[in-house]
């Protein structure tokens, strides 16, 4: 049996996948502590599976355990993780790093002013007594984690060979430091610095968090390594995992699910609706491929890593719905998970899209939440009299349809901004509130065909079972470097593969390696998909500025889609 887990913000939902069968569940998201909704998730399929709540039983039947968390994406909106401190090259201006408002807003807020600056034209101890100056000087300042990002990755190894002279690892209290040509070796540094600062802003509540879920499993007698979902669409154990691979994994989950679907039914162009409880997800697949940004945005910051371009519109099933100057108003605030809409009964008391599904009729209150949850008419009905129809001057009736014309109109004006229709178009409504209003919402977009998947409440879940286990890396030729350089590099990363997929249970015979050159000119990228390694090595000898990809990967049992679910 495999396991997919899909931690968002509302919900937290569970897909086991059996052969052709797929057993799901879904459990509201502990915010204060994540691994309760992991094992709570974890109950609930084995009842769901065995008839009875039988943990054990589930954990021995398992192979595998995919999971994708909000842990990152939610530390960095509070953000709440480290102070950094970040070292550039003498004459270095900071202000790269502002490219947006937002971008300057989260330098501020990550790094402040813990600024270090290196002057390599000093040499020996000159060279080493600035560098324990730098270090001294951030951490009086604050700084508790540190990212190198200076031009030369030579460069930034000859200063963590200093700082591991005088700081040892092995001492108390010792500043963790990040090489961010280690993770990338982008020409652009701007984007390089923001990758290593989001990924040790990250890195910590991440480690602190997975490591800690990966105990408990092993606690129960679970054996395989807990496997963390990522934005590039694999997933690979803990600790192979780089901590700002886990941003925004949980929606790439889902457009690796419409893109099975796509590919399934021969649709050329489906546009996804992911509605959750705080925000409606937007995606697109097209031709085979789901649109990406090749440099990924976070929070204005471009970072080397690209993204699934996915857009996230303030309408979810908790969106608060309100009468504001004369109309329906929708969002951007939402209840959450707690206290919920105002019919969970839970404390909440604004109206929104979930009481207004229960009072038109569209909700069972006997089998939502597979009956776990009881939900409250009345109570919805209050917070639609007192939000909605007193304001407006309104019959129930009257106001229930003038918020699902609010709420659908919001996520149809989303949809037409966020890219171009055909008559081939298809919207694919998913999420726990994705199919209850999608044939209004594709109405007024100008859609003719609506996609609801069988597995629409855990759809996200379900697309975690796509993934294959694998791994990604960069070889960079060195200036005028001959052939026999490129195969010395290529051997050593492909060494490291085997290395990591061994670690991952696979052996070399079940990999499949995958080689393409990325290619910058004038800030912008290219990537071309190569046949062989001689073939990349035809394309990056003929190129000023490029990078050898070389991704590894192992297949697992995925998702049947034979039966339909139309």
């Amino acid at each position: 049996m495999l396991i997919n887990i899909d931690n968002g913000g509302t919900f937290t939902d569970v897909c086991a996948i059996s052969g052709s069968g797929v057993y799901r569940t879904k459990t509201p998201t502990t915010p204060f502590d994540l691994s309760e909704c992991f094992f709570e998730g974890l109950r609930k399929i084995s009842t769901e599976i065995f008839g009875r709540e039988n943990l054990s039983g589930l954990l021995a039947e398992t192979k595998k355990i995919r999971y994708s968390t909000t842990q990152g994406t939610n530390a960095l909106v509070q953000r709440k993780g480290p102070r950094l401190g970040l070292i550039l090259a003498a004459g270095t201006d900071p202000a790269i790093l502002r490219e947006s408002p937002q971008a300057g807003e989260m330098l501020d807020a990550l790094v402040e002013d813990r600024f270090g600056f290196v002057d390599f034209s000093l040499q020996g101890e000159a060279f080493e007594a600035q560098i324990v100056s730098v270090i001294n000087a951030l951490t009086l300042a604050g700084a508790n984690r540190l990212v190198l990002s200076v031009p030369e990755l030579a460069d930034e190894r000859a200063i963590e060979r200093v700082i591991g002279r005088h700081f040892p690892e092995h001492l108390l209290g010792t500043v963790p430091v990040i090489a961010a040509g280690e993770l990338s070796r982008d020409p652009s540094l701007a984007r390089r610095s923001w990758t290593g600062l989001l990924n040790a802003f990250l890195h910590p509540a991440m480690e602190k968090f997975l490591y800690y879920a990966e105990n408990r499993l092993r606690e129960q007698k679970f054996v395989s390594p807990l496997l963390i979902y990522r934005n590039d669409g694999d997933s690979g154990r803990v600790a192979k995992t780089v901590a700002i691979k886990s941003y925004s994994s949980g929606p790439r989950g889902g457009m690796d699910d419409v893109l099975a679907l796509a590919r399934h039914y021969g649709y050329p162009q489906v546009l996804s609706m992911d509605v959750g409880g705080t925000t409606t997800d937007i995606g697109l697949v097209e031709n085979g491929a789901i649109r990406q940004h090749p440099f990924g945005q976070v929070d204005g910051a471009t970072i080397c890593l690209p993204l699934t371009d996915i857009v996230s519109v303030g309408v979810g099933g908790g969106s608060i719905i309100r009468a504001q100057d004369g109309v329906v108003a929708v969002g951007p605030q939402s209840v959450g998970a707690a206290p919920g809409p105002a019919c969970f009964g839970l404390g909440g008391s604004d109206a929104t899209i979930t009481d207004y599904a229960l009072l038109a009729g569209l909700i069972d209150p006997a089998t939502y939440f597979g009956g776990a949850m009881a939900l409250d008419a009345e109570r919805a009905a209050l917070a639609v009299a007192t939000h909605v129809a007193g304001p407006l001057g309104l019959e129930e009736d009257q106001a229930l349809l003038a918020m699902e014309e609010a709420w659908a109109g919001r996520a149809a004006e989303a949809l037409q901004s966020f890219t171009d229709m055909s008559d081939e178009t298809v919207l694919c409504g998913f999420g726990g509130a994705g199919p209850l209003v999608a044939c209004h919402v594709a109405e007024k977009a100008g859609i003719r065909r609506v996609l609801i998947p069988n597995m629409a409440s855990v759809f996200c879940a379900l697309g975690i079972g796509f993934s294959e286990v694998g791994h990604s890396y960069e070889v960079e030729l060195p200036p005028r470097g001959t052939e026999a350089d490129f195969r010395q590099l290529l051997k050593q990363a492909e060494d490291r593969a085997v290395e990591d997929m061994a670690a991952e249970g696979f052996t070399a015979a079940d990999c499949r390696f995958e080689y393409a050159v990325a290619s910058y000119l004038d800030g912008h990228q290219s990537v071309t998909a190569c046949t062989s390694a001689d073939e990349a090595w035809q394309r990056i000898s003929g190129e000023a500025q490029a990078l050898l990809r070389l991704r590894v990967a192992a297949a697992m049992p995925q998702p049947d889609l034979g039966s339909g679910g139309r």
